[in-house]
């Protein structure tokens, strides 16, 4: 029974792990709810009135997520400079709440400075975002100036309270954050591989679901991946630890993929395309799934849950025979003589579960820690050499950290961005007082919001509908808790701290559900304030429609960054990371020197996030312009697929050193010529539609690498693996082409 309540909340703790990484979404929630809960009951000690209750509230909750920082230290820094701020910004509502145009014009400058203050970092961005929110706050309340003394003491209270909350009773440190994201990663590779033996039993009408599965199991991985990426810095001891566990991490993501890749050719008809794991709606020919009774169709399903055990099993629990058995069966694979008669793909299944076994492995060690060795077979000792032998080639010194030349003046983002919100503001504020004098600031806080972590006309548009969206939601939802709660003051509250606390959980998830969390609260606020009415949560509709078009018209017409442009821009970005790593990585298994490729390949994958978060617009369910988002999606899936087999390149290059099955080979400069050339051919053309040059077509990368000299070394020397991931990515770059307009030249003599 012990052992089986263990197993209940093992199964629970990995599937919280996998649906909230780092419990990073729980983490804010529990904060900002906890914060505004202490406040609360600190005022309500002192009978403080309503309006006191709901500015301190509201303080506490601007107090505790403006901080975006992730060492402690500078959290603190930042609160204690924020409180000044808020004062201010306070006292200056208060006092300027009776002059219309001094208190507008002042509002003005005030989102101007604050959306400015993002180019100084995520402290410039949180002083910003204080003061902006207290000044609305101000006039939220409707403050005063003979209610600032007991305004102050709120504040006072409420930083407090979110100082007490963030470093005492929801504690968060960096290596804490890493190390629940180190499970979250454990839990979604477990996902994968459960999707993996899904696809492996799917029927012909279930693989486009298992499909499904697979991609969205692909990128939840990956995400997972690029979030610890993001905290090694912060959350390990020292540069020798943070290179180690980024190793580790994507050899496990690489060889979790391509086990993926190969379970589907093996059900496919031929041998599948990269591709499709990486384009949404993409599908495979595949026959009826294997007899369950087949001999080797059970080993495979028996192997891949043990994989799946292998990744669960918490890496403390080394001991006992049955994990040790386990593993000397997968990485057994991995020699030739121990795969079982099947076909040349099924074999290929299982040597890819032997390396994704022993990715297992070196991630289990980079950990926990040395591992009890005394059960090892012999293919499970060479590779722990192996493991070893990276690990000790592992460079902890300085890459020194390339600056990129910034904008000035207007070209850059943050002044265009401040420019852009005080025009829509000023708008916003003119139609705002025709719709309403008292209440003008709600179009304000729209145009304001639109502009938050976006970069173009059309994101600032699907921004702009979402938030209208979940207003006109969260207005129907505001009636009907209104109505429930009349003026149940405590009730009240605490229906709002459930609403704040689902703000922040799904507000990574869905910008729609937040929004509409946010008005559902606001109506509960309303009525705390008596100043609920069914006009005017029509009212707060109006204003947040007016606020998004005035959004979007600054963006339009003053210094516009347009979707294509932006979008062009960013998909050059992506081929530039993308030739970068694959001439680094050619370069390197050609014999050349070695160079940091696994932090080139997250460059890839940035620039690749960046260029995906770009092209929503395009692809946004509702575009009228289908052609255009079909093409944006396979454009996208194209480079993430090229991005696949560079990040392999690179894998393969990185154990170039310690490894003596893989050798250098310098003919590999010329296969990957044509490659740089294509790449470099279609970023031009991007740049310039107009570009003379186009990419070239051939014969295919093994015919390259046939010897011109009786002395030149044989193809041998060179693994398969490292021959397909280059064909593969040749034959991406070349299909980028049609869908880019790029034109087709002649081979080079």
């Amino acid at each position: 029974m012990k052992a089986a309540g263990r197993s209940v909340r093992a199964r629970l703790r990995d599937g919280v792990a996998a649906s909230d990484p780092g419990l990073l979404r729980l983490t804010a929630g529990l904060r900002t709810v906890g914060a505004i809960a202490l406040t609360l009951a600190v005022l309500g000690l002192f009978g403080a009135g309503i309006t006191f209750l709901v500015a301190g509230a509201m303080a506490a909750m601007v107090g505790t997520f403006a901080i975006r920082e992730k060492q402690r230290a500078q959290q603190a820094v930042t609160l204690a400079l924020g409180l000044p701020v808020a004062l201010a910004s306070v006292t200056l509502g208060a006092v300027l709440s009776s002059r219309v145009v001094g208190g507008d014009v002042f509002f003005v400058a005030l989102i101007f400075c604050a959306v400015y203050g993002r180019r100084f970092g995520d402290r410039g961005t949180a002083l910003g975002l204080i003061g902006f929110q207290l000044y609305f706050l101000s006039l939220f309340v409707g403050a005063t100036v003979s209610l600032l003394p007991q305004l102050y003491g709120v504040l006072g209270i409420a930083f407090a309270s979110s100082a007490l909350v963030r470093f005492v009773l929801v504690p968060e440190t960096p290596a804490g954050i890493l190390e629940r994201l180190r499970d979250a990663f454990r839990a979604r590779l477990a996902q994968l591989v459960s999707a993996q033996i899904d696809l492996l039993d799917a029927g012909p009408d279930e693989v486009e679901k298992a499909l499904a599965d697979l991609r969205d199991g692909n990128s939840r991985l990956h995400e997972t991946a690029m979030m610890i990426q993001g905290r090694l810095e912060d959350g390990t001891a020292d540069k020798a630890t943070a290179r180690l566990l980024q190793r580790r991490v994507a050899d496990a993501e690489i060889a979790a993929e391509r086990l993926g890749l190969l379970l589907l050719t093996a059900r496919s008809a031929e041998r599948a395309d990269t591709l499709t794991l990486h384009l949404p709606g993409a599908s495979v020919r595949v026959g009826a799934p294997p007899p369950a009774r087949d001999k080797v169709t059970a080993t495979l399903r028996r192997d891949l849950e043990a994989v799946r055990t292998l990744v669960l099993r918490p890496v403390s629990d080394h001991t006992g025979t049955a994990l040790a058995l386990v593993r000397n069966r997968l990485l057994g694979y991995r020699d030739e003589e121990n795969l079982p008669p099947a076909s040349a793909a099924v074999q290929d299944v299982f040597r890819g579960i032997g390396e994704t076994a022993r990715a297992v492995l070196g991630l289990r060690i980079a950990l926990g820690g040395a591992q009890d060795d005394s059960d090892d077979s012999p293919a499970t000792a060479r590779s722990r050499e192996e493991l070893d032998a990276e690990d000790a080639a592992i460079d902890s010194g300085d890459d020194g950290d390339q600056e990129d030349e910034a904008a000035t003046g207007l070209r850059r983002p943050t002044t265009r961005a401040a420019v852009q919100v005080a025009v829509g503001s000023s708008l916003a504020i003119v139609g705002g007082e025709f719709l309403s004098s008292q209440r003008w600031y709600w179009a304000v806080l729209t145009c304001w919001i639109v502009f938050l972590n976006t970069a173009s006309t059309g994101e600032i548009l699907v921004k702009g509908y979402r938030r209208l969206v979940g207003t006109v939601l969260g207005v129907v939802a505001g009636i009907v808790l209104a109505g429930l709660v009349g003026h149940h003051t405590w009730t009240a509250f605490a229906l709002v701290l459930v609403l704040v606390f689902a703000m922040f959980y799904t507000a990574p998830l869905s910008y729609t559900l937040m929004s509409f969390f946010v008005t559902a609260a606001l109506g509960l606020l309303y009525t705390l304030l008596h100043t609920y009415s069914l006009s005017v949560l029509v009212l707060r509709v109006e204003e947040t429609a007016l606020g998004a078009a005035c959004g979007v018209v600054a963006a339009a017409l003053v210094l516009p960054v347009h979707t294509d442009r932006r979008t062009n821009d960013l998909l050059v970005a992506a081929l530039e990371r993308l030739a970068e790593v694959t001439e680094s990585a050619v370069d390197q298994l050609s014999g050349g020197p070695s160079v940091d490729l696994l932090d080139q390949a997250r460059d890839l994958d940035q620039a690749l996030a960046d260029l995906r978060a770009a092209t929503q617009p395009l692809t946004y369910p509702i575009t009228p312009l289908r052609a255009r988002r079909d093409t944006a999606r396979y454009v996208v899936a194209l480079l993430e697929t090229g991005a696949y087999h560079a990040r392999s390149l690179a894998a393969t290059a990185e154990l170039l050193p310690t490894h003596p099955s893989i050798a250098a080979d310098p003919r590999l400069r010329r296969a990957g010529g044509r490659i740089a050339h294509n790449i470099e051919a279609i970023a031009a053309h991007v740049t310039d539609q107009q570009a003379a040059a186009g990419i070239e077509a051939g014969p295919s990368i093994a015919s390259l690498l046939e010897p011109d000299a009786p002395d030149t070394p044989g193809s041998g020397r060179i693994t398969d693996r490292v021959l397909r991931h280059l064909q593969r990515l040749d034959e991406t770059v070349a299909g980028l082409a049609r869908p880019l307009g790029v034109p087709v030249a002649e081979p080079r003599r």
